[in-house]
């Protein structure tokens, strides 16, 4: 038997999830949600091996739901917003069904993931599409892991973003917070009018910026309002002079 979990605003839709997955019986559905936290903590507490999940829902959307879960189950992504039927979900998930959604296509989408069915393996591919950046437009916050807790970050309170491993570290005034992910790819979900990345360990707001200093050779050092100081790279000072107007 494997489990399931549907993860969707729409009551509507998640019952015409179930009663198509009723052709199915060797999959049982074992939650419903109705919103990213409630299908956070349903992950959590079920381990799915699949998961049906919408993109656009209130609170917490899919993406940020996703990022959340360090081993994501396997996905087929439900959504009635075709602008995010990008080349990344055939290459990273294991399928996308837009709404309506029809019985054949959704006959198709199971019987690509029932061969697959159980191996944890074939899920690792969903970081894959995170990386790859499938966002529709830029993000006013970034969503952590706080202490078992879901902490929503507005971009308006991020003093810098630092590279840390196989993490990144954001510092607000609030203090800072660990997010496993790539500087390189919340580069790309972020404003570059609003953020910069001026070093390989660090974006900053210019919204931050309170002055630069040279530093060593062609490097310079950023005093932020903030009262930290951070390394910018020669290709660092360049994005800055374009940006600035410098």
């Amino acid at each position: 038997m494997f489990k399931a979990i549907l993860i969707d605003d729409e009551p509507l839709a998640r019952q015409l999830i179930k009663t198509l997955l009723k052709a199915y019986p060797q999959i049982e559905v074992v939650a419903e949600c109705g919103d990213g936290f409630e299908g956070f903590k349903a992950i959590q507490e079920h381990n799915p091996d699949l998961i049906f999940l919408d993109i656009q829902m209130p609170r917490l959307n899919g993406f940020e739901m996703l990022e959340l879960i360090d081993n994501p189950p396997a996905v087929i992504f439900t959504t009635a917003f075709d602008e995010y039927a990008l080349k990344a979900f055939e290459a990273h998930a294991v399928d996308y069904l837009l709404k309506p959604i029809g019985k054949d296509r959704f006959d198709k989408a199971i019987q690509k993931w029932l061969p697959q069915a159980g191996n944890k393996e074939a899920a690792a591919p969903v970081a894959a599409l995170l990386e790859n950046n499938v966002y529709e437009g830029y993000q006013h916050r970034i969503v952590v892991k706080d202490n078992g807790l879901i902490r929503i970050i507005p971009a308006q309170e991020i003093y810098y973003i630092e590279a840390n491993d196989d993490y990144i570290k954001i510092v607000t005034k609030d203090g800072s917070y660990l997010k496993k992910s790539t500087l390189s790819h919340i580069e790309q979900t972020l404003d570059p009018q609003q953020f910069v990345k001026v070093h390989r360990s660090y974006i900053v707001p210019v919204t931050q910026l309170m002055r630069i200093e040279p530093y060593e050779k062609e490097s310079h050092i950023a005093l932020l309002h903030c009262g930290a100081k951070v390394l910018v790279s020669k290709s660092g000072m360049a994005k800055l002079k374009t940006l600035l107007g410098w």
